[in-house]
């Protein structure tokens, strides 16, 4: 790509040599600033006035925001009166002022259209009086150049602030503006280009893990003697489901007989599988009554109702997964909360319907604690423990206990209702098959998975770099 003829210093480390009849002016030179609304998330409503917080900005609405296609929270109408301040204009740049770590450092939206629009809670809202060319600056502050300013700036541990200061601290490289427009037209052109194959990409994440669910659905509910659909080679290329090329026919060759469970949630199972309640499977008991404060690097591993949420559900091990620890004190007053390979442990509030019923097994014989807002499923009888797992992720399974919980803002799970659930239950030697098959065919789709996610990554670098190339001026667009 072309370059432009004559480079000079910009004076900021980041960004190094800059076309040299660019300028360079500090950002409080640039803007005005204020504040977003001294609101909480408990003043936001289902109607009013729109309204973006610091959330939004870091999850959903970075870089444009535009209140006609991005669903918002609002507040009363009566802000309108006494906080014009906080009240956006076409332009307007809206920073978080706290990030949980350092990458998010910098996160923004600007406003990209001209409905009234509050900035909320954690915001500052940063003006420039010419709103003209205010898609060029979204891409400079989009930037790693520009965000690496900021890193440099922000001090916290745990959450980084961001302020004024540091915001009128930053230097920003100002083209001519027809450049300015130039660029922006330029970059509008081509990370739509990039972001429409990153969403097919992530589309295809998605087909792949149906694909996945459906075949675990398929083989712990109903067995082996099935054909099992899923995505083609070229699956890549057209994103529509297909059947493999080659059947994968059932280990067990034999024609199976069915028969109705007698459970609204199970429906048919071949007719030689029992139906088990879940406590003729486990016994109970209750994990560690600790809090997050009892929590150390070093000690015991402990897994909490938030890792089985987050990071570690279906299985952990101690030896491949981080875990916080807690006092060795506890092997000696809470052996019951100690947890044996193949233990079962349920987090017992969910903030939603959806997670109720999220569990992992111990797959590891590193002595583990269940801790806080957990409840242990131990087993009394012999089965293929990975098997019940990959039962417990079927929805033959969760509709029994979405049917059971109590709540409305967080969903409580206990003892009783996973007591009165019921199990598929298959002969060990079918559940051991099972397992095998659905390992195996997890480990094609997770390949399958692996590369597609390793091109979203390049993808991403790559429109990285190109926003960096394009308003640092080491590429010259018109």
């Amino acid at each position: 790509m072309r370059k432009y003829n004559l480079y000079k210093d910009s004076g900021i480390e980041w960004i190094g040599e800059i076309p040299s009849h660019w300028k360079v002016e500090r950002f409080g030179y640039l803007f005005s600033f204020s504040r977003g609304l001294g609101i909480t998330k408990q003043d936001l409503k289902n109607e009013g006035i729109p309204c973006v917080n610091y959330g939004e900005i870091h999850s959903k609405y970075g870089f444009a925001l535009n209140p006609e296609i991005h669903q918002l929270k609002f507040v009363e109408e009566s802000y309108l009166e006494t906080a014009d301040k906080s009240l956006l204009r076409r332009g307007d740049f809206v920073f978080a002022d706290t990030s949980e770590d350092i990458e998010g450092s910098g996160n923004f939206t600007v406003l990209d259209s001209d409905i009234p629009t509050f900035a909320g809670y954690h915001t500052v809202i940063a003006r420039h009086e010419n709103d003209n060319n205010y898609k060029y600056l979204a891409y400079c502050f989009d930037s790693l150049e520009f965000r690496n300013q900021i890193r440099n700036a922000v001090s916290g541990i745990k959450v980084y602030s961001i302020t004024q200061a540091i915001l009128k601290s930053l230097k920003v490289q100002l083209p001519t503006f027809p450049e300015q427009t130039a660029i922006a037209t330029y970059l509008d052109s081509k990370t739509v280009e990039i972001d429409e194959l990153i969403a097919n990409k992530k589309r295809l994440l998605e087909l792949y893990e149906e694909e996945k669910t459906a075949i675990i659905n398929k083989a712990v509910t109903k067995g082996l003697n099935r054909r099992f659909d899923g995505l083609n080679d070229d699956a890549d290329a057209n994103f529509a489901p297909s059947e493999t090329s080659k059947s994968r026919k059932s280990q067990n060759q034999k024609n199976q007989r069915f028969r109705h469970s007698g459970i609204e949630w199970l429906g048919e199972i071949p007719e030689h599988w029992e139906v088990k309640r879940f406590d003729y499977l486990f016994d109970f008991s209750r994990g560690l009554p600790i809090t997050k404060a009892d929590l150390r690097d070093s000690g015991i591993p402990c897994v909490s109702y938030g890792e089985i949420h987050s990071k570690f559900g279906f299985e952990v091990d101690p030896n491949r997964h981080l875990l916080k620890c807690v006092d060795e004190k506890y092997l000696e007053t809470n052996d019951k909360s100690l947890l044996k390979s193949g233990d079962f442990v349920f987090a017992d509030t969910s903030e939603d319907l959806e997670g109720s019923g999220n569990f992992t097994y111990l797959n590891s014989s590193v002595p583990t604690f269940a801790g806080y807002h957990t409840i242990i499923g131990k087993p009394i009888i012999e089965f293929e423990r990975r098997y019940i797992a990959y039962y417990f992720n079927t929805l033959s399974f969760r509709n029994q206990i979405r049917s059971k919980v109590t709540g409305t803002k967080v969903f409580s799970i206990t003892q009783a209702i996973l007591k009165f659930t019921n199990i598929i239950f298959p002969p060990i030697y079918e559940q051991q098959a099972i397992v095998d098959f659905i390992d195996n065919e997890c480990d094609r789709i997770n390949a399958k998975k692996a590369k597609t996610k390793k091109l979203i990554e390049l993808l991403t670098e790559y429109r990285t770099a190109l926003i960096s190339e394009v308003v640092t001026g080491k590429v010259k667009v018109l």
